[in-house]
């Protein structure tokens, strides 16, 4: 959280307890900033929109390789010398061990230098960004600031389930809307439907 409130000081003009509020919307890891932002600032949250956001769940894999010494070193190998992990990847695949859609998301991020490398930074960068959902839950709960969630419905990497879950206890300011979509919501195709969500 510390990292949150020095962007909230150092990047945000408003003041605590000021009568500005603004909305948050944040996609995927920046669905994870945009909860703990709203936990540092609640009161100044106009409303909140998240599209597949991560933070909803702790995923091993990122635990793992961004809190352990042994996972980030790891890591750090395979963003480096990829293709042993292209190997075991594509086995995992002809066993129907890990789904189409996780396999073309690997492909994406891991098969170009340039993407491997903000990858990584991303994710070792923001490793100490880690919202309290029940807090947050009892935020909503507390200044009932609209909470719209978005989700497609063939997303493998975050899964629509998560959203539904958080929801529960907060329905009254927390909707809750899963489009013809996998993880990449942010596409022209899905404009619209983006639009029409983001109505309050």
């Amino acid at each position: 959280m510390d990292i949150i409130k020095m962007i909230i000081n150092e990047s945000v003009p408003v003041e605590r307890g000021s009568n500005i509020k603004f909305s948050l919307i944040g996609f995927s890891l920046g669905g994870r900033m945009a909860l703990s932002i709203f936990q540092a600032m609640p009161e100044q949250i106009e409303k909140l929109v998240l599209l597949a956001p991560d933070g909803l769940k702790i995923n091993f894999w990122y635990w793992l390789a961004t809190q352990t010494w042994l996972g980030n070193f790891l890591f750090r190998f395979t963003m480096n010398r990829p293709s042993w992990f292209f190997v075991f990847l594509r086995a995992m695949n002809k066993l129907n061990l890990v789904n189409a859609s996780i396999f073309k998301f690997v492909n994406h991020y891991i098969g170009d230098k340039a993407a491997r490398e903000a990858l990584y930074e991303r994710w070792t960068t923001l490793r100490n960004i880690r919202p309290g959902i029940k807090k947050i839950k009892s935020l909503v709960a507390f200044y009932k600031p609209p909470v719209r969630l978005l989700y497609g419905k063939f997303d493998r990497i975050i899964l629509p389930s998560r959203g539904k879950k958080f929801r529960k206890g907060i329905e009254s300011s927390c909707s809750l809307k899963v489009i013809h979509s996998g993880h990449q919501l942010l596409h022209v195709k899905h404009a619209a439907e983006i639009v029409e969500s983001l109505k309050f």
